[in-house]
C-alpha cells in the first residue's frame, strides 16, 4: 500500500532509492511506528531522506498522500481504513479526558464507530453531501468532512472547524524547508555546518567515555575522566556591505550573520560601502569618526582564517577602477586595489551576493568583482551559501 507513496516521493523530487523504501518498509514490519501518525511520519523520513533539503519535499509529499481518502484508490480503500482504527483506539486512550471517553463509549463506544465506518465504506459507492448516515461533507453523521459530530473521525477535511474530531489523521502541516525556496536563519545555519574543522579546546568539561573506560580498567576502579568539548575552529573574517542599495537586503543580511554568529566561535566582522577601501568600522553609527584601518586588519588576521565579503556588488564602475570614484570620500587608491590584497592575504575568500544571480549579466560592477575575486561569488540562496562553504574548504 506504500508504493503510491514512493512513487510520489520519487516525483516530488526527493531522491529516495529502492533501498532506502525497502528499508522503510523493513521498519514497518517491525512495528516501530503501528499506532501513532506522528511517528510514522519521523520513521518514514528519517529512513528516506538522507539530505536536510529535502525535507520540505519530503513533507509536501508525504500531506499529498495521507490527507485522505479521497486520495486512497477505491481498491485500496478497504486495506487502508484498518491502519486508522488502532491509531484512533490509542491516540484517543492517550489523549482524550475521562469526559470524553465515556461519551463517546456511550454512543457504542471505538468499536462500534469504527465497525459502522466500515460497512458504510462497503455500502457506500458515491460521494454523499448533508445528512446524518453516509460518509460525506456538511452533515452530522459521524464520518466525513465539513459537518458536525461529537464523535466524528474526519474524512478528507483539511483543516479543523469544531475542534471535534476523535482523530485527524489526514492533516498535517509542515514547515517549508528546501533549497530552492526563500532563505532563513535556520536554512543558513544548515549551510553553513560545511564550513567545519573540529577542535577541542576550552576546560575539561565534557566526560569522556573511552577514556574512563580505559583508565578504569588499567586502575581497577572507576576513573572518571573528562575533555575540552569539541568546537567548530573554523576562523571567519565578514565584512558586510551597508547603505545605499543595500537597504533592500537588511533583512536577508541580518539572518546570514545571525547565523554565522551561533555557527562560529572564531568570528570577527567589519562593516564597508560598496566597495573595500583604505577603511572599515564595526559600529555603524560611528563610521567616519571609529574606523579600522584595512592595513590593520591585514595585518592582524592571518591567511588562515576564512574571508567572506557579503554585498550586492552595484555600484559605478569608477568606484572599483579609479581612485577618487568612491560616492562619500576621495579614496587615494582604487577599490580593486584593496580587493586584490584582501584575496591574496586570505586565500580562503568568498562574497555572497543578494542579489539573483539571473541579474549579474545586467551590473557590469559585479562582474568587475567577481572577476577580481576569482570567480568566487554565490547568491544568496541556501543552495548558493551551500555551494560557497564547499568553496572555503577546498
Amino acid at each position: 500500500m506504500f508504493v503510491p507513496f514512493f512513487e510520489t516521493l520519487r516525483r516530488a523530487g526527493v531522491p529516495v532509492s529502492l533501498r532506502e523504501y525497502l528499508t522503510f518498509l523493513e521498519a514497518m514490519r517491525a512495528g516501530l511506528a503501528t499506532y501513532d501518525v506522528e511517528a510514522f511520519y519521523y520513521l518514514a523520513r528519517a529512513a528516506m531522506v538522507k539530505d536536510e533539503r529535502h525535507v520540505d519535499r519530503f513533507d509536501r509529499a508525504f500531506a499529498h498522500c495521507f490527507k485522505g481518502l479521497e486520495d486512497i484508490p477505491a481498491e485500496a480503500v478497504m486495506e487502508a481504513v484498518n491502519l486508522p482504527e488502532a491509531w484512533l483506539r490509542k491516540m484517543a486512550e492517550k489523549h482524550l479526558s475521562e469526559e470524553e471517553m465515556a461519551e463517546i463509549e456511550a454512543l457504542g463506544g471505538f468499536d462500534k464507530l469504527m465497525e459502522t465506518l466500515k460497512e458504510r465504506l462497503k455500502e457506500q459507492e458515491d460521494r454523499h453531501q448533508g445528512g446524518n448516515k453516509w460518509i460525506g461533507t456538511a452533515g452530522t453523521s459521524p464520518f466525513g468532512a465539513y459537518g458536525y459530530n461529537p464523535e466524528g473521525v474526519r474524512i478528507g477535511q483539511d483543516k479543523s472547524r469544531h475542534q471535534r474530531a476523535v482523530k485527524v489523521w489526514d492533516k498535517r502541516e509542515f514547515r517549508d524547508f528546501d533549497d530552492q525556496i526563500e532563505i532563513g536563519t535556520r536554512n543558513i545555519k544548515v549551510a553553513l555546518k560545511r564550513l567545519r574543522k573540529w577542535a577541542r579546546d576550552g576546560a575539561a568539561d565534557e566526560l569522556d567515555l573511552p577514556g574512563t573506560i580505559r583508565a578504569t580498567a588499567e586502575h581497577g576502579y572507576l576513573d572518571v575522566q573528562t575533555r575540552p568539548e569539541r568546537r567548530n575552529a573554523v576562523k571567519v573574517l565578514l565584512f558586510l556591505d551597508v547603505g545605499g542599495s543595500m537597504d533592500a537586503h537588511v533583512k536577508i543580511v541580518e539572518e546570514l550573520f545571525s547565523a554565522a554568529r551561533a555557527e562560529f566561535k572564531h568570528l570577527e566582522h567589519f562593516y564597508f560601502h560598496n566597495c573595500l577601501y583604505e577603511g572599515v568600522w564595526r559600529d555603524n553609527s560611528r563610521r567616519w569618526n571609529a574606523q579600522v584601518a584595512t592595513t590593520e586588519i591585514l595585518r592582524t588576521y592571518g591567511p588562515d582564517w576564512k574571508c567572506i565579503f557579503v554585498g550586492d556588488a552595484s555600484m559605478s564602475p569608477y568606484e572599483i577602477a579609479m581612485p577618487g570614484g568612491a560616492n562619500e570620500h576621495w579614496n587615494q587608491e582604487a577599490g580593486q586595489v584593496w580587493l586584490s590584497r584582501a584575496r591574496e592575504q586570505w586565500p580562503d575568500h568568498l562574497w555572497i551576493n543578494p542579489v539573483p544571480d539571473s541579474y549579474w549579466g545586467y551590473t557590469q560592477s559585479i562582474g568587475m568583482i567577481r572577476e577580481i575575486m576569482d570567480e568566487r561569488m554565490v547568491p544568496m540562496t541556501v543552495q548558493g551559501i551551500d555551494e560557497g562553504m564547499r568553496m572555503l574548504t577546498r
